[in-house]
C-alpha cells in the first residue's frame, strides 16, 4: 500500500536527518500493512513469499496469539535487500511510525557497511520468490509429504555451515614437482661443503621420508574430506547420493542460511545500532512536545532488562554509548588501562572528541563476539548490573551465581560464538572403508543435547542413506552415537 502524504513526509524528513548524522544506506521503501499481514510476513522471516512449510505457518499462529492476547506486538521490520524493504504497522500512532523510520534506517545502513552483510546477496526477495517456484514445482512433481519431509531434514541441519568461510578466497598451490634426478622430492639439508652430503643426507634417511611422505598423500587422497570440515551442507552436497529435486531442495536451505547468518552473528550490534539512532534521531529532531512521553515509554519498553534474559537492544546500545563515551574522554589506551586509582579513571577526560568517528567504525568491522570481547569493560560490567545465573536444584529457582567481569564476559561469548551452538565438523566421508558419515563435535564449553543430536542424525541419514556417526564427549569419556538406519546406539571410544 503506498503511504499516505504525512507519511511521506515525516519519510523525508527523517531519511534527511539521518543522511546528516553521516548514516549511509540503500533506497528504502516503506509499506503499510495491517497487523494480519504483518505477522504473515513475519513469519516468512520479513519476505512475503517463501517457500511452504508447516513451520511458517506455526509462526504466524504464534505471533497472530501473541498480539491478539496483548503480549507482543511487532513494531518495525526491515529486510536486508537493495532496495530496502520496510513495513510500518497500520495501527500504530504516528510516534511510533516516526521511531520505526528512524530506526529502520540505521538498520538499512549496518546491513550495507558492516563488513559481515558484505557477501549477502542484494537481491534476496527476487530469490526467495524463486527458491518459492523451485519447490512448488518439485510439490507438484512428487507430492507436498515427500518434499515436506525432506525439507524438514534440512532444516534440521541448516544450522551446520561456516559462516566466515564467505570471505575465504581460492589459494593457488602449484604442483609439487620432484626436484632430484629420481623423481622424488628433494628432503636433503643443504650445505656448501660437499663432503658432507653423505653424513647429513644419508641415502636411507631420505629414501624413508621419501616414503613418509608418499604414504601421508596417499592417505590425504583417500580420505574425504581431506581436513575436518565445518560446512556440513556442502559436503552433502557433494558426496550424498541425492536426486535432482533433493539436491535443489537442499542448496536453497544452505543459500538461505548463508543469507541469515550475519543477522545472527550481528544482533546485538545491529539492534544497538538502531536502537542508538533512533533515540538520537527521534529526541534532537522528530519530537514534538505532545509525542514525548508517549515515545519514551515505548523507547523505554525496547531498552527494558527482562529477568534472566538478555535483551540486544538493551546490551548492543548502552556498550555502544560507552564506546562513544569512552573515546571521546580518551578512556582506553596504555596509560588509561594502567591507572589503578578509582577516583582517576571515573574522572578520566582528555577532551579528545573521537567517540563518534569510533561507533561508525566499530559498525563497518566487527560482529557480537568481536563487540563483546574488545569493548566490555569491568566497569560496564557493573554499573549494568551484569551478572551470570544457574538454576539451584534444591530450590527449584534460577539464581545469581557470579558476577566476576571474566565470567560474565565469557559467558556471554559462550552464547554468542557459533550462536551458541555445537561445533561439528565432517571428519570423514568414508568412515571404517563403508561409505559411512563420521560427524565430530569440537567440544569448546558447548555440549551436546543428546536427544537433539540423535534426532539430527536421523535426518542426516535420510539425506546420506547410510549410518552417520558423531563422535562427542559425554561426561569425561570419549563416545560415538550411531544411527544406521533402524536404531541409536552409543559406543564408548576412550
Amino acid at each position: 500500500m503506498s503511504l499516505p502524504s504525512e507519511y511521506r513526509k515525516w519519510r523525508d524528513e527523517i531519511q534527511g536527518y539521518a543522511r546528516e548524522y553521516g548514516l549511509d544506506f540503500f533506497e528504502t521503501i516503506f509499506e503499510l500493512i495491517t497487523y494480519e499481514e504483518i505477522n504473515y510476513i513475519a513469519s516468512y522471516g520479513g519476505f512475503p513469499i517463501r517457500y511452504p512449510h508447516w513451520r511458517f505457518g506455526m509462526q504466524y499462529e504464534e505471533l497472530s496469539k501473541s498480539y491478539a492476547y496483548g503480549l507482543s506486538k511487532i513494531y518495525e521490520m526491515v529486510i536486508n535487500n537493495d532496495p530496502c524493504y520496510a513495513y510500518l504497522m497500520k495501527s500504530n500512532q504516528m510516534v511510533d511510525q516516526k521511531l520505526v523510520m528512524a530506526h529502520v534506517y540505521a538498520h538499512c545502513d549496518f546491513f550495507k557497511n558492516n563488513m559481515y552483510f558484505s557477501k549477502t546477496n542484494r537481491k534476496m526477495m527476487d530469490i526467495m520468490a524463486n527458491h518459492a517456484t523451485q519447490i512448488e514445482r518439485h510439490i507438484d512433481r512428487y507430492g507436498a509429504e515427500t518434499v515436506e519431509n525432506f525439507i524438514d531434514s534440512c532444516l534440521s541441519i541448516e544450522n551446520l555451515i561456516e559462516p566466515h568461510s564467505v570471505f575465504n578466497q581460492p589459494v593457488a598451490v602449484e604442483d609439487e614437482k620432484p626436484t632430484d634426478p629420481n623423481g622424488s622430492l628433494d628432503f636433503r639439508f643443504h650445505s656448501e661443503k660437499t663432503y658432507l652430503e653423505s653424513y647429513i643426507n644419508p641415502p636411507e634417511i631420505l629414501e624413508q621420508k621419501r616414503k613418509e611422505w608418499q604414504e601421508k598423500q596417499e592417505k590425504s587422497r583417500k580420505k574425504i574430506p581431506p581436513h575436518p570440515q565445518q560446512d556440513v551442507l556442502a559436503f552433502l552436497l557433494t558426496h550424498a547420493p541425492l536426486e535432482q529435486w533433493q539436491y535443489d531442495i537442499l542448496s536453497i536451505i544452505r543459500e538461505e542460511a548463508y543469507y541469515f547468518a550475519p543477522q545472527g552473528q550481528t544482533k546485538i550490534m545491529n539492534e544497538g545500532w538502531a536502537t542508538y539512532w533512533h533515540s538520537k534521531i527521534m529526541t534532537t529532531r522528530v519530537l514534538s512536545d505532545a509525542e514525548i512521553i508517549d515515545y519514551a515509554d515505548h523507547h523505554s519498553g525496547t531498552v527494558a532488562a527482562s529477568p534472566g534474559q538478555l535483551n540486544p537492544y538493551r546490551l548492543g546500545v548502552e556498550l555502544f554509548k560507552d564506546i562513544e563515551d569512552r573515546w571521546n574522554k580518551g578512556k582506553f589506551g596504555k596509560e588509561y588501562d594502567e591507572c589503578d586509582d578509582y577516583w582517576t579513571k571515573k574522572n578520566w577526560d582528555k577532551k579528545l572528541g573521537l567517540g563518534r568517528e569510533k561507533i561508525f567504525e566499530v559498525r563497518k568491522m566487527v560482529n557480537d563476539v568481536m563487540f563483546i570481547d574488545a569493548f566490555l569493560t569491568p566497569e560496564f560490567v557493573s554499573e549494568h548490573l551484569l551478572f551470570t545465573y544457574q538454576h539451584n536444584a534444591s530450590t527449584g529457582y534460577y539464581e545469581i551465581s557470579d558476577r566476576e567481569f571474566k565470567v560474565v564476559k565469557q559467558k556471554l561469548l559462550q552464547g554468542l560464538t557459533n550462536w551458541g551452538q555445537p561445533f561439528i565438523f565432517v571428519e570423514d566421508g568414508n568412515f571404517l572403508n563403508r561409505g559411512e558419515l563420521l560427524l565430530r563435535h569440537r567440544h569448546e564449553g558447548i555440549d551436546l543435547n543428546i536427544e537433539e543430536a540423535q534426532d539430527t542424525l536421523k535426518n542426516i541419514y535420510t539425506i546420506w542413506n547410510r549410518p552417520v556417526n558423531l563422535e562427542s564427549i559425554l561426561g569425561e569419556k570419549k563416545v560415538r552415537f550411531i544411527f544406521d538406519g533402524k536404531e541409536h546406539s552409543v559406543k564408548n571410544i576412550g
